[in-house]
This record gives structure tokens, sequence and C-alpha cells, in this order.
């Protein structure tokens, strides 16, 4: 069974840094994993995703420039992190981290439908 647990979500001042971590379990190989998040009333977005195989990272509008999608560097490379700087009001959400079987133009898109897998969520709250 496929599990993905999230942490290291908090509240911080707007300007702050916060540093999520997403730690998988139950599977051997997973083609990219993947960070999104919803604010209440608002639709999921993807935020940032990245490719387990070469390293090669997408990120939102929103987050390119502030955000930092990266993997542990051990074989398994099943702990993802979003370092999240210079936060804003905007940002407060819950983020949930995202796991795909496959590769895909979805992935890339940081697309809900390209992710197979997901964990319960990590609130993160941005004061002003």
């Amino acid at each position: 069974q496929v599990t993905l647990v999230e942490s290291g979500g908090g509240s911080v001042a707007a300007g702050g840094s916060l540093r999520l971590s997403c730690v998988g379990s139950g599977y051997n190989y997973m083609s990219a994993m993947g960070w999104f998040r919803q604010a209440p009333g608002k639709e999921r977005e993807g935020v940032a995703a990245i490719y387990t195989g070469s390293g090669s990272t997408y990120y939102s509008a929103s987050a390119k420039g502030r955000f930092t999608i990266s993997i542990s560097q051990d074989n398994a490379k099943k702990t993802v992190y979003l370092e999240m700087n210079s936060l804003k009001p905007g940002d407060t959400a819950m983020y949930y981290c995202a796991a795909a079987a496959r590769f895909s133009a979805e992935v890339v898109s940081i697309r809900e439908d390209g992710f197979n897998y997901w964990g319960q969520g990590t609130q993160v709250t941005v004061s002003s």
C-alpha cells in the first residue's frame, strides 16, 4: 500500500520560510513527485513537480522563484521537499504531496490527473 506522509507545515509571518517534507513508502519507484495546495473555498492547484529520474523540476507561476522542490539523494528517493521562501498570505492552504507512477504531460503541467497517490496534507498559514 502506497503511503505519503507530509510534515513541516505551520504558521509563519509574511516574508518567512517553511520547508515541507513528504516521506513515501509501500513502493519501489515513482516516476514523479509533486506538491499541490488547496485554499478554503478554492480548487486544488499544482505547485511544483519533480521527475525522479533526471531531477527536472516544474513550477506554477505563483511558485516560480520562491519555492524549490527537491528529492532525497539516496537510492530510494522517497522523500520529497518543498522549500518555500518569501511566503505571502495568499500561500495559506493545505499542502498535499502526490506521486505519479508514470511521467506524463499532466505531470509537467502539475495537473491532478497526472498523479496517482496522495498524502493527507499539511496546513500552511501565512499571516500578514
